[in-house]
């Protein structure tokens, strides 16, 4: 007997079923350690590299290869424009797991998703993070997130699957950051 996966969205449903139901049994599962190792090279240019994580209760082994993404700054804030700056960076991170959050919920309620596309947009003032006014934000004042998605459901019932994703989570909440320096 020949069975096809049940896909939607890009989404393979009965996995992600499965998925929930392990995590039901065992809660453990869920929790996961993300990471990243970042060097710098030259005044504000950054490397990161990314390969393990620790998640479904183990340390994970399945990828063969590390990711790499450089930020850096345009030539008008003293940079040499070598990659995204790590604000942009940020804006992508934000975009594409809001995105997924609501593929991923909208198929596992049966709402199909025939196209989407976003624009994220993060309005700064430089005030904060040059010293020169400490009553101003060192980082976006706000972020404006636009979606256009061809798809049967309501617009709030899209909005709700997007705000599963948890990078949404980490910037609209307080997430806790500690700062360790060690001296060489």
């Amino acid at each position: 007997m020949i069975t096809t996966a049940n896909i939607k969205n890009g989404v393979n449903v009965d996995q992600l079923v499965d998925t929930i139901d392990a995590v039901q049994t065992n809660p453990e599962l869920v929790k996961f350690q993300f990471r990243a190792k970042n060097n710098w090279i030259d005044g504000e240019h950054c490397v990161s590299s990314i390969k393990g994580f620790y998640g479904v209760g183990a340390e994970d082994e399945s990828r063969q290869d590390t990711f790499t993404m450089e930020c850096s700054h345009p030539n008008v804030l003293l940079g040499q424009d070598e990659a995204a700056t790590p604000p942009e960076v940020l804006l992508h991170s934000l975009g594409s797991c809001l995105t997924g959050a609501m593929v991923y919920h909208a198929a596992a309620n049966g709402v199909n998703i025939e196209s989407t596309s976003s624009s994220l947009e993060g309005n700064a003032d430089l005030h904060g993070f040059l010293g020169l006014d400490p009553e101003v934000r060192m980082g976006f004042d706000g972020i404006k997130f636009t979606l256009k998605v061809k798809s049967d459901a309501s617009v709030l019932e899209l909005e709700n699957f997007a705000k599963f994703s948890p990078v949404f989570d980490m910037i609209s909440n307080l997430t806790p950051i500690s700062i360790e320096i060690v001296k060489e």
